[in-house]
């Protein structure tokens, strides 16, 4: 039988998304996305010891900023805390 993956609810709110990706030096983090993210909206990320919540006040996609991103898509957005690759990233509700 087949594992299902499953967008995990929590007290954080609704997974969307994974880090792939840190540039430290410019403090930007790649987000692979399992849900929808708008500019405006508030995430939590968590993993490796650590959780801070963030509001999305900008990103990018193929190095071209955007307002909204889905499911599928990999976006570019600078983080306020260091972030290690694997760490979940909720929507909060």
């Amino acid at each position: 039988m087949a594992e299902e993956t499953q967008k995990i609810e929590s007290p954080k709110g609704k997974q969307i998304g994974k880090i792939t990706h840190y540039f430290s030096k410019i403090g930007v983090a790649v987000l692979a996305l399992s849900g929808s993210l708008k500019t405006g909206d508030t995430i939590v990320i968590s993993g490796h010891g650590k959780e801070f919540e963030q509001l999305v006040d900008s990103m990018q996609v193929e190095h071209e900023n955007v307002s909204a991103a889905k499911a599928g898509d990999e976006v570019g957005m600078k983080v306020v805390e260091p972030v290690k690759e694997g760490c979940l990233v909720y929507l909060k509700g």
